[in-house]
């Protein structure tokens, strides 16, 4: 995009990190931004979003908030729709600031009420059929925005046998993991998901862990091209985060945390191998929670223990906020790994 809002790409463009002779990691302030760029662009060529016209869309937080900056900036008209158990009340009056109408579904289990979401937002889009839906879940153009971020990292470091990264809606991982897979075909991607994300086929239940994982199984995932599946509690992402701010001067959320658990214990198996992985936000919105001790010691089991690395399950199977499990998944999709699992 050229003119107005330029100075947001610096938000998109990560930073280079090396976490280990053979680890990588593509360190964003706020990664969303990048597809949300790409969409709304996308809708304006072709004619389904117009200049300052209406956007609505659900989110988790850094979603939101990136399509926040860019209607500040653009002059959008932007409603956002989430769930208490997503955005806190600082969250909420930032996007505010930002000019966004900010609805905020009660969630009293924890889930992320994804279903009360999207039937929010139904009846916004019923109210003003213009608006535009960006779809992050389900819209295409989320993977294909992520090209750039393929080819940042082809250029930056040249052959990659192992991608990283977590899963919410899709779009990141298999979208810079489609790209890369066209260079390096025998790429293996590994995605991280978190206990009672209904992703790959766990129930769907309370999460503490935000940021990755879904109550809604998204089509920009695309199971047939994971290798193999961690589920990260909480625990070990918050403690994952703070070692990386510790030992390596990145002040990044729990999500990256997660991410980089994984890739660091890949990479230890694998030293041959180059392995890279995506952490895709920065800490400050966790300053009150994950980096705050005081919030930490009212969470019943922490401190907790950082495994070394993963339980491999022989079947799906859903853990504490403690534990970290790991799942070979063969590049199938999800029904065929569900049939399976049932005898079917």
């Amino acid at each position: 995009m050229s003119g107005e809002g330029d100075f947001l790409a610096a938000y998109e463009t990560p930073r280079l990190a090396r976490l280990a002779p053979n680890l990588f990691a593509a360190c964003f302030p706020l990664m969303k931004l990048l597809p949300a760029r790409f969409m709304l662009e996308r809708a304006e060529a072709t004619g389904h979003l117009q200049h300052g016209g209406p956007v609505a869309e659900t989110t988790s937080g850094t979603f939101g908030l990136a399509l926040a900056l860019l209607a500040a900036v653009r002059g959008f008209d932007l409603t956002l729709v989430s769930a208490a158990s997503l955005i806190d009340d600082r969250l909420r009056r930032r996007l505010e600031f930002l000019g966004a109408i900010v609805h905020i579904i009660d969630d009293p289990e924890g889930s992320g009420a994804q279903r009360e979401r999207l039937a929010q937002l139904h009846t916004i889009l019923e109210d003003r059929p213009e608006t535009f839906w960006p779809r992050q879940y389900d819209n295409p153009d989320n993977r294909m925005a992520y090209g750039r971020l393929a080819e940042w990292i082809t250029r930056e470091i040249g052959r990659v046998d192992c991608l990283v990264g977590c899963v919410g809606s899709g779009g990141s991982l298999c979208g810079t993991g489609g790209f890369l897979r066209e260079v390096f075909p025998d790429l293996t991607i590994i995605a991280v998901d978190t206990h009672r994300s209904v992703l790959f086929g766990h129930a769907p239940g309370r999460r503490l862990l935000r940021g990755l994982g879904n109550s809604l199984v998204p089509s920009n995932l695309r199971h047939e091209m994971v290798d193999e599946v961690h589920w990260v509690g909480a625990f070990p992402a918050f403690a994952s985060a703070h070692r990386l701010h510790h030992d390596h001067a990145l002040f990044m959320g729990p999500t990256s945390g997660a991410a980089a658990l994984v890739a660091a214990w890949y990479a230890r198996k694998h030293p041959d191998a180059v392995i890279f992985v995506i952490l895709p936000d920065e800490g400050h919105r966790y300053q009150h929670t994950v980096y705050d001790d005081g919030w930490l010691a009212a969470l019943e089991g922490w401190p907790a223990a950082v495994p070394d690395e993963p339980e491999t399950l022989a079947r799906i199977e859903a853990r504490g906020e403690g534990e970290w499990t790991r799942l070979v998944w063969h590049r199938k999709p999800l029904a065929t790994m569900i049939g399976a699992e049932r005898g079917v």
